[in-house]
This record gives C-alpha cells, structure tokens and sequence, in this order.
C-alpha cells in the first residue's frame, strides 16, 4: 500500500489526473477499476473520479508496486548545466534559449533538453526536488524549435504554471518575434490572416486562404524595422501560436525566412551560407486584465533576449 499527501501543487486537480501523473505506469482501465473496487481511497474512503483534490487530503493505493516509479530523478541530472537565465523569482523562470537545443525530448530522446536543463538547475538549488513531489515538476509554458533561438518560460510552482496557461490561451502574454525574410516587403506593416493544416507524418504544415474542416485559423501581425537590397529584419507578432506559424505564413506570401529548410528557398541558404532558420522569440510581455493571483507582479513588464545571431552578421553594416 502507498499514501501520497496531497500538497499545495497537488491540490485543485481530479483524482485521476492526478493518478495519470503520480503513477505513469499504472494504465487508466486499470485504474479506474481500481477506484471502483476501492483498492484506491482517499481519505481513507471510496472517491470519485472527478473528486477534486485539497492540500492535506490523503490518497491511499492498495496496488503492486510495480505501478511505482522508484528513480524519479535520473532523466535530468545527464543534461547540461548550461543555462541562460533573462529572469528569475520564486514562481517562474525566463530562459534565453540556443539555437539546437530542444525543449523537451524528441524523436532522438535525448536526456538534454531546455526543460532538463531547467529540472537540474533548480534542483542543485534545492528549489526542486522529484523525491517531495506526487504529480508536479516544473513545465514550460511555452516551446519553440529546435533551431529558433529565444525566449521560453518555465512555471516553478502547479499555480504558476496554472495561471499561465490561462492567460496564453486569453493571449494577455504577448509574444514577439525577430525573423529575417527573403525580399522586401511592399506593405511595410500588416496583419495577415489565413488557415493551418498540420500534417503530423512530414511534421510540416500548409497555409490556405479559405477555411477547411481540420484547418486552423491563424492572425500573423508583422512590421519591417530594417532593409537592405534583398533582406528585410521583420517584427512578428505572434496573435495566434500555431506549429510552424511565422515560417509557413511568411512562406505563403512571398517572403520566406532566410534559413528555413522545410518553407524557405535552398539556393538563397546557400547563397548566405545560413542552416537555420533566422528567427528569434525576442520580447515576452504580460499584459493581464485581471485575476492574476500570485502572478499579478508581472503585470506590465516585458522581457527581451539577447540580440540574435542573424541581427549581427545581416544587418550590422
């Protein structure tokens, strides 16, 4: 039999998302039969699925222990210490991520990742530890590809991270972007809007003009800041965040990034001996309306990475 104690990043959450996270090996059939023949109780009494947790409360499983996870640490310790922290306090974390770097596991799984990182970092603070925890680690509110460069934000804390999410969604944390596009630009300023299809298998997406059923609607906000002959610096700002957005829109209208493998043009990343993309997520703002809770410091300030790579060797004459 094992108890968890329901702490204060494990409260406010259903019993069984709960169990999905506390107990990843145990199946879900498995364990909703369990809670029906009360070999799952909470305080010390049959519960429901959708019973919501509080602090204090005492979740006991009469289950073989080989639904248990023993070693909860080791998927993080191998990564890399190397971290570039833009802002830090008790509640969140803003990392400047490099170019190559994933921000979780990939295809390759590789233990290396921004979120590793992170993992490590607060641990050998003592800040974390997966050992105190039933169901939280800390998780990024944010991702971007492997080869963007820029901004990511991590929630330390089950609230943070709750919060977080909820203003994304409600677009009240502004994200901005700096890309360099093939060409000039005849409008120097727009907002474009258009449909996304994802195709999971080629993990590429396409741009249409007219809604399709399994397509999602996307709003692209862009400003020229800087030219030259055949390069333009461009401002993005992201209002919707799908998979591959700026690169596919951009692509769409003419002016795909210089770098880009999947949208751009081959012989012009060639020609400017570029392999990746040039896109940075270079400016974070939270611009809440309201219930901020713990978060209601941040409201108004913004945060910028460092000047990207392509900024410097492009446009630096």
């Amino acid at each position: 039999m094992r108890e968890f104690i329901i702490n204060n990043n494990d409260a406010g959450q259903r019993v069984d998302k709960f169990l999905t996270k506390a107990v990843k090996r145990l199946p879900v059939s498995l364990m909703y039969k369990y809670i029906r023949l009360k070999r799952i109780k909470l305080n010390g009494k049959k519960c429901d699925i959708k019973t919501k947790l509080c602090e204090g409360d005492v979740l006991s499983l009469y289950i073989n222990d080989e639904f248990f996870d023993e070693n909860k640490a080791s998927d993080f310790l191998s990564a890399s210490s190397s971290l570039d922290i833009v802002y830090e306090d008790e509640n969140i974390l803003i990392a400047d991520k490099k170019v190559g770097l994933v921000v979780h596991e990939d295809n390759d799984c590789s233990a290396d990742t921004l979120i590793n990182r992170i993992k490590k970092y607060l641990f050998e603070k003592r800040e974390y530890d997966p050992d105190g925890e039933n169901s939280f680690a800390p998780a990024l509110c944010n991702r971007i590809d492997r080869n963007t460069q820029g901004l990511v934000i991590c929630a330390k804390n089950a609230e943070s991270l709750r919060i977080l999410n909820e203003k994304i969604k409600k677009r009240e944390v502004k994200k901005e972007y700096l890309c360099v596009c093939l060409g000039k630009f005849k409008k120097k300023s727009d907002k474009i809007s258009a449909f996304l299809l994802k195709d999971e298998k080629s993990n590429t997406v396409k741009i249409m003009s007219s809604p399709n059923k399994n397509a999602k609607s996307i709003v692209t906000g862009y400003r020229v800041i800087r030219e030259t002959d055949e390069l333009s610096l461009v401002e993005i700002d992201l209002i919707t965040g799908r998979t591959h957005q700026i690169r596919a829109h951009m692509a769409s209208i003419g002016h795909p990034l210089l770098g880009d493998g999947k949208y751009g043009r081959n012989d012009e990343n060639k020609r400017y001996h570029v392999k990746t993309q040039a896109l940075c997520a270079h400016r974070i703002k939270f611009d809440f309306s309201k219930d901020c809770g713990i978060l209601g410091y941040l409201n108004g300030k913004e945060f910028l990475s460092k000047m990207p790579w392509f900024v410097e060797k492009l446009f630096s004459k």
